[in-house]
C-alpha cells in the first residue's frame, strides 16, 4: 500500500468508497464527485488529502485535514484543523487509519497548528474508538457528534 496525496482523477475513486461507507451506514454526507472535489481535494482551506491506495491502484482509505475559519460548520475553534478520515468498509482494520494519521500528522505541525478536532457521528463507535487510538480525547459534545481533540503543542 502507498499513501500519497489525493488528485483531482481520484475523485471517482474517492467517491465509490464514500458511497460505500454510506450503504455500510457509517457515512450520512454526501459521498458525490463533485463534493470529494469541493470538500477534500480541492479545497481552498486545504492542507493535505493523503490518500491510501492498493498497489493495484484501488484507493482504500483517505484522510482530509484543512484549516478550520471562523464560522465553519463544525464549530472547531479557528486556526485548529479539522480532520477526517475515511476508510473503504473492505478494508477496515488493516491499520490503514494509523498509516494515514502518520502522514497527516507531520503536515498538521508543518501548517503551524496548535490542535485537530474530528467531528465524529455520536453513533460512529468505530470512528471514536480509531481516534482515541491516535490518541484524540474527547473534549465536548455537539447536535449528533462527539468531537476529539490531538493537541500537537
Amino acid at each position: 500500500m502507498k499513501i500519497r496525496p489525493a488528485i483531482p482523477n481520484d475523485a471517482p475513486a474517492m467517491s465509490v468508497m464514500l458511497q460505500m461507507l454510506v450503504q455500510a451506514g457509517k457515512r450520512t454526507s454526501r459521498a458525490d464527485e463533485a463534493f470529494v472535489l469541493s470538500h477534500y481535494v480541492l479545497n481552498p482551506d486545504g492542507i493535505l488529502c493523503a490518500l491510501a491506495v492498493e498497489d493495484d491502484g484501488t484507493a482504500v482509505g483517505f484522510q482530509s485535514l484543512i484549516h478550520a475559519r471562523e464560522d465553519n460548520p463544525y464549530g472547531t475553534p479557528a486556526g485548529w484543523g479539522i480532520i477526517g478520515t475515511h476508510v473503504s468498509p473492505l478494508a477496515a482494520r488493516r491499520g490503514i487509519g494509523r498509516q494515514l494519521f502518520a502522514v497527516t500528522r507531520p503536515a498538521a505541525i508543518a501548517a503551524g497548528l496548535a490542535s485537530i478536532e474530528a467531528f465524529i457521528g455520536e453513533n460512529n463507535q468505530d470512528g471514536q474508538a480509531y481516534y482515541d487510538r491516535m490518541g484524540f480525547v474527547t473534549y465536548r459534545l455537539a447536535d449528533g457528534a462527539v468531537c476529539k481533540r490531538f493537541d500537537l503543542t
